[in-house]
């Protein structure tokens, strides 16, 4: 890794914010909420780095409705709406402060008003990644040199549990991955068929299993997916995913039993890795897992919505903590960091809340990468259209060549032919991106009127 400045500071010129429609090829079903559509979210921010020069920088991000806020009596539309007014907040409060800071002084100087904690932190976690977009681009850094060199100045005012950990001494040590491997996610709605016919086509190893809360019919369901798995999949390694769809721990153990229980998942259970936020978030940091957390391991997700969430959760017994851009590039860095102070049996996931092509998977997965988590769930390509344009999937597959390809209808795809995404492509100047959005395709930010409802329903 080649060396890199101490972190400079900046001050935010700009922000501007956009969105477009993304129509999904197939239903995506995650808890209670079968999606069809969603709005992206587009974030442009020119920084102005002190003695160095200016540059935009920009990221991307779905918002998908019903999983940053799942309030009972909040409609699909008026979640979006939610993270919109995320974005406008945080943009006019960046914009507000015109003194010179890190990049992580800017984040930290930030407190978001709005609830729930979750949907709050989805604008400053965007604008962090642009505004870290532009901050490389002026330093002509890629996104591993900057991560490891702390250009961005992260420190521990918001983790007072890691005060006195090396960080900087633990971001120049981490290797970035030369690959990342799949994780291929089994939605609600995916058939054993779906799967099999798959498996005949591509090498994959990992899989995420989404759940629905019934324990019966989930179990039910992980054995007609594993018969497909044990034959076509040899050695595979499998995550469950709860989406917040069980009441409590006893609630778990249910789910637990009845895998045990069954001798058509006795390799399923053998292969299972762990299991991601199984109950509701008003729950899930209430009470101990108890035994459940000696079963399985056990992580939080929608449960992260803060600094404090990953030490909460450690205490009644959760082992991981996932990483999502979309949840705060920053946040993902110090609770690797965690991992490394604490030790084993902690660990960090990577998940995917449908990135798309184009910037948010490419960001994402160098996060990732260098995080040193060695598999993710990529599940973007599967749902989504893919680039806005002919035209925008032919300036980012000439950009990063390998990290997509062309298939036989022509159109440009994420290159999951090999069951991995390699990381060479993205290495350079910015964060993770040579190449941007058509901005024909893009249109400002709406106003937060709950006016997007069109495929989303319960």
């Amino acid at each position: 890794m080649s060396a890199a400045p101490a972190a400079p500071r900046l001050r935010i010129r700009a922000i501007e914010l956009y969105e477009r429609p993304v129509r999904f090829v197939k239903p995506f079903r995650f808890g209670a909420v079968t999606v069809e559509a969603a709005p992206q979210s587009f974030v442009r921010a020119l920084v102005a780095v002190e003695g160095q020069g200016e540059a935009w920088g920009a990221t991307a991000e779905m918002m998908m409705p019903k999983w940053f806020d799942k309030t009972p009596d909040r409609s699909p539309a008026q979640t979006v709406d939610g993270l919109r007014r995320s974005l406008i907040e945080a943009r006019d409060a960046y914009l507000s402060d015109d003194r010179l800071d890190t990049a992580f002084g800017h984040h930290a100087a930030y407190s978001p008003a709005l609830e729930p904690k979750l949907a709050a932190a989805f604008g400053p976690a965007q604008i962090d990644k642009a505004v870290f977009d532009g901050l490389l681009r002026v330093l002509n850094l890629n996104a591993f040199d900057g991560l490891g060199g702390n250009v961005g100045g992260l420190d521990a005012r918001l983790a007072p549990d890691l005060a006195g950990f090396d960080l900087d001494g633990f971001l120049r040590g981490l290797s970035p991955l030369a690959e990342v491997e799949l994780r291929h996610t089994v939605g609600l709605l995916d058939k054993a068929q779906d799967l099999r016919a798959l498996l005949e086509r591509a090498p994959l190893r990992w899989f995420k299993i989404k759940l629905g809360g019934d324990a019966a019919a989930d179990a039910e369901r992980l054995a007609e997916l594993a018969g497909v798995l044990e034959t076509a999949a040899p050695g595979y390694r499998a995550t469950l995913d709860g989406n917040e769809q069980y009441r409590d721990a006893d609630h778990v153990a249910d789910l637990l039993d009845r895998i045990d229980a069954s001798p058509a998942l006795a390799g399923f259970r053998r292969a299972l890795a762990y299991l991601e936020q199984p109950i509701t978030r008003e729950a899930a940091l209430a009470r101990p897992l108890g035994a459940v957390a000696e079963r399985v391991p056990v992580i939080i997700d929608e449960s992260d919505d803060g600094y404090d969430a990953f030490p909460r959760a450690r205490v009644l017994g959760y082992r991981g903590v996932s990483s999502k851009s979309c949840k705060g590039l920053y946040k993902a860095m110090v609770n690797r960091a965690r991992c490394t102070a604490w030790g084993p049996p902690h660990f960090i996931s990577a998940e995917d809340l449908t990135c798309q092509a184009g910037l948010s998977v490419q960001q994402d997965t160098a996060l990732v990468a260098f995080l040193g988590i060695p598999h993710a769930e990529r599940n973007g390509h599967q749902y989504g259209e893919g680039f806005g344009s002919a035209a925008e999937a032919d300036a980012f597959l000439a950009a990063h060549p390998g990290f997509y390809d062309r298939r036989a209808d022509g159109t440009v795809r994420l290159a999951t032919g090999s069951g991995r995404l390699p990381t060479a492509p993205l290495r350079g100047p910015g964060f993770a991106s040579s190449a941007g959005p058509d901005r024909t395709t893009l249109s400002p930010l709406s106003n937060p009127t709950s006016a997007f409802s069109e495929g989303v329903h319960p």
